[in-house]
């Protein structure tokens, strides 16, 4: 395209999930539920926790930390989704856009690294329970939540930057419901070599680390458990693991159903993937977490009290 012919963009318009006025309407009501179910629940999870001092251990203290992300990360998606649909409207800004994008790399980013600091406290847990209180210690809890949070600001500050240097033409239609940076890039005139090296390279590295240490510690943690003379014991060993085990298969599963496959537009399984992994993993996760956890049900039952 000429470069006389090119036009600042200054709004996208995100098509959302359907076109169609009918199954929007559904959509905006079934969405705004789970919105308030997902920010009443992670609240809860981490009020609970906080206010019961037999949690205040290393796996209650990620699982408050996790909570807090979902409850940023639905927050930054779903609010502006709703508000659209209320004012008829299907824009959002290029300010708001880019302010997406940063926040949506650094929430989804922090959940995978909360992830696996949970995966190594159920292997330091299963693995080496003599030395739990000696290895978790409170600094090192903080410290991990802490290089979390840092590592993935950083890196989506490093995709942020390199996104608002690049031009984008008359063409600002998105086929999605909020500014996902894949989509975004596409509709860019300029050359895009630098952030898609960047995606591949340190985007791919930040993925797979948290990855490859969640696989690491359960291969660890399963070859321990096999080893335990009684079903009890395997039983006892993996129930402490399964709640986690499913959210990670959620978050991941959709991540890789979307991201992990070469695509040119956005199709039907690619949205319910995203849904997945941005609306539906930070509703469930707090029933994952409280419905198999006397602790936590304990605590929970409480606070009702209590209020």
């Amino acid at each position: 395209m000429d470069k006389d012919n090119k036009t600042g963009v200054t709004e996208f318009l995100l098509l959302g999930l359907s076109g169609q006025p009918t199954k929007e309407e559904i959509l905006f009501w079934l969405f705004l539920w789970m919105y308030l179910v997902t920010i009443t629940g992670n609240f809860l999870i981490i009020l609970a926790i906080s206010c019961d001092s037999h949690l205040h251990i290393p796996m209650y203290f990620f699982l408050a930390n996790l909570s807090c992300v979902d409850i940023c990360f639905s927050s930054v998606i779903t609010p502006k989704m709703l508000v659209n649909h209320m004012l008829g409207s299907k824009s959002i800004s290029y300010v708001e856009c880019v302010i997406q994008i940063y926040f949506f790399i650094t929430f989804i980013n922090t959940d995978g690294f909360l992830l696996s600091v949970m995966a190594y406290d159920r292997y330091v847990a299963i693995c080496s329970p003599l030395h739990y209180t000696m290895i978790m210690r409170p600094k090192l809890c903080v410290l991990l939540v802490t290089i979390s949070w840092i590592t993935t600001n950083l890196h989506a500050l490093l995709h942020t930057l390199l996104m608002v240097q690049l031009t984008f033409c008359s063409s600002n239609v998105v086929h999605h419901f909020f500014c996902d940076p894949y989509p975004i890039l596409k509709l860019s005139c300029s050359d895009t070599f630098i952030n898609d090296l960047m995606v591949f390279t340190v985007g791919g590295v930040i993925f797979l680390t948290p990855f490859t240490c969640i696989i690491v510690s359960y291969a660890y943690i399963f070859s321990n458990v096999l080893k335990l003379p009684s079903a009890c014991g395997i039983r006892k060993a993996l129930s402490t693991c399964g709640s986690h085990l499913t959210v990670v298969s959620l978050f991941y599963g959709g991540i890789l159903g979307v991201y992990m496959h070469p695509s040119s537009s956005y199709s039907v399984q690619d949205t319910v993937a995203t849904v997945i992994f941005t609306v539906v993993t930070p509703l469930v996760n707090p029933f994952i977490y409280s419905l198999r956890n006397h602790d936590i049900k304990g605590a929970l039952r409480k606070l009702i009290i209590r209020f």
